[in-house]
């Protein structure tokens, strides 16, 4: 990874824009974002549906190509990077947690913990996928298939498999929007809990007030910009 001074932002977007053709023609879907984010910075960002921000994490995750502005993340200009030099960049460096598990089904808690550590070439990947599944209360269920866990389980796991490879950057896309209550305030603790000890940036898209208020940042979009 990039080793940034102090003064230089983690992540540093300018005048992103993303346009998605449609069969009526172009369609604006980010119209020109600017955002900038700490090392070890939180960061809520608000906005309504529609607004752009689970496009915006897209992008930031290098998961889509910006369609003009630049991006900077860890030292890494990635606007014009291919899909498979964006994919080789994010390994370590991205933890990414959806509010769907995205776990795979055929895997066992620990293999699928095991897979972003595999992927960037990890020889310890299975022993720090188990030590991290004791971290979030699941030691006892690493054999277990995601089918055999309960939703808060799920998430976890998907938590330890995003903050395993002890990434500089977590975006988080309403990560508890599954679970009720109870569950999603536990998982968020942990979330919280793991971006502190691991030193992550953390961008959660949320549209809960107090989870908001958790942040050390509130960002707002709309109409595909941030206001």
């Amino acid at each position: 990874m990039s080793h940034l001074s102090p003064s230089t932002p983690l992540l540093r977007a300018r005048g992103l824009v993303l346009t998605l053709p449609a069969a009526s023609g172009p369609v604006n879907i980010l119209r020109g974002v600017d955002l900038d984010l700490a090392a070890g910075e939180t960061v809520a960002l608000l906005g309504p549906s529609g607004a752009g921000k689970t496009s915006l994490l897209m992008l930031l995750a290098g998961l889509e190509r910006a369609s003009a502005g630049s991006l900077t993340v860890a030292g890494r200009e990635l606007a014009g990077l291919s899909e498979e030099a964006r994919a080789a960049w994010r390994r370590g460096r991205v933890g990414i947690v959806f509010q769907g598990f995205h776990l795979i089904e055929t895997m066992t808690a620990r293999e699928n913990v095991a897979v972003p550590l595999e992927l960037a070439g990890r020889r310890d990947a299975e022993a720090v996928a188990g030590a991290m599944l004791e971290r979030v209360g699941l030691g006892h269920r690493a054999g277990h298939l995601p089918g055999q866990l309960s939703g808060g389980e799920q998430q976890r796991v998907a938590l330890a498999r995003a903050l395993a490879p002890r990434p500089a950057l977590v975006l988080a896309d309403e990560p508890t929007g599954n679970l009720d209550q109870a569950t999603g305030a536990a998982v968020m603790a942990l979330l919280f809990a793991l971006v502190a000890e691991t030193g992550a940036a953390l961008l959660l898209i949320t549209h809960d007030p107090v989870l908001a208020g958790q942040c050390g940042r509130r960002v707002m979009m709309a109409d595909g910009m941030v206001v």
